[in-house]
């Protein structure tokens, strides 16, 4: 599982390839509608598409000449889960650490501030 997260966000690290994944969102396209918003040639692009294929996250199918590519839901299914589980993790923490600092100093923290004040030899 991890090796699949780790190529799938390999893949998703690139803009281009995050505007195809996009674009697929919105159904399957042939290769070279997927190409015509970009400034680079079609073998570029098939380059990006073969990266994406290796990841899982797109399925090629094939029609006569023409390749048709849609998302692959699961490997883009676990991406999301991860994400979540982490955005679980430090939105509770943040939320700990916000309520740390709305309840005010300790007398705890106050103390020690004190205590290493009075340790400090003054300066000549």
């Amino acid at each position: 599982m991890i090796a699949d997260l780790d190529s799938a966000f390999a893949a998703l690290a690139d803009g281009t390839r995050r505007a195809i994944v996009e674009r697929l969102a919105t159904g399957e396209a042939c290769v070279t509608d997927l190409a015509a918003p970009f400034r680079m040639s079609l073998p570029a692009v098939s380059k990006h598409l073969r990266v994406l294929e290796s990841a899982g996250l797109v399925r090629r199918r094939r029609a006569g000449r023409t390749h048709f590519l849609s998302l692959a839901g699961q490997p883009m299914a676990a991406a999301a889960q991860w994400l979540e589980q982490h955005r679980r993790f430090w939105e509770g923490s943040l939320d700990r650490l916000a309520a740390m600092f709305a309840s005010g100093p300790k007398s705890s923290t106050k103390r020690i501030h004190k205590k290493s004040n009075h340790q400090q030899k003054p300066r000549p």
